[in-house]
């Protein structure tokens, strides 16, 4: 997978809405909230052009049985993909457009994106600290999505220590 980081897209916010309209649609009764996350929902930062999702439903396990529906729409069901109690669906292929993080309600990992999302849109230096981390990283490692993710790893871990103490403080 090609890694390429791009300023910031007004339509992303559309493009989500758009396509939550579909993910509501599947999961129906199961859903509680659906999310906009990751640097595509932070106004102003650079980002893989890749629209992040984050459906919280009431079973997680339930989510399986949407699978067939999930293709229709185009979407490649990961299963766990390596974090427990997710479910993960890509959307795309090489040229990935969105990626859907289902979480049960009451999941740590909920608070977590929400919290660093929030900090990001309420920190703009923060925000474009990361973005050119981003950038300077997809210039250096552009055929390499897993270099260019180490190289993000300890940005990110400090960032949501930080996100998750002011949040919990709200």
């Amino acid at each position: 997978m090609k890694v390429v980081v791009v300023e910031y897209d007004p339509r992303w916010p559309r493009m989500f809405e758009a396509e939550a309209n579909l993910i509501r649609g599947v999961l129906g009764e199961e859903l509680i909230a659906l999310y906009h996350i990751g640097s595509t929902s932070v106004p102003g930062i650079m980002a893989k052009p890749i629209i992040d999702m984050m459906p919280v439903v009431r079973d997680i396990e339930a989510v399986d049985r949407f699978n067939d529906k999930m293709i229709e729409l185009g979407y490649e069901p990961m299963g766990e993909f390596g974090i427990s109690r997710r479910r993960f669906f890509r959307k795309g292929g090489d040229a990935r457009t969105h990626h859907v993080h289902i979480f049960q309600e009451g999941s740590e990992d909920i608070v977590r994106h929400l919290a660093f999302r929030d900090f990001l849109r309420a920190h703009e230096d923060a925000a474009r600290e990361y973005g050119a981390l981003k950038r300077l990283l997809a210039e250096r490692f552009p055929d390499d999505i897993e270099s260019y993710m180490d190289g993000k790893d300890s940005f990110i871990k400090e960032l949501e220590a930080r996100a998750l103490a002011l949040y919990k403080t709200m």
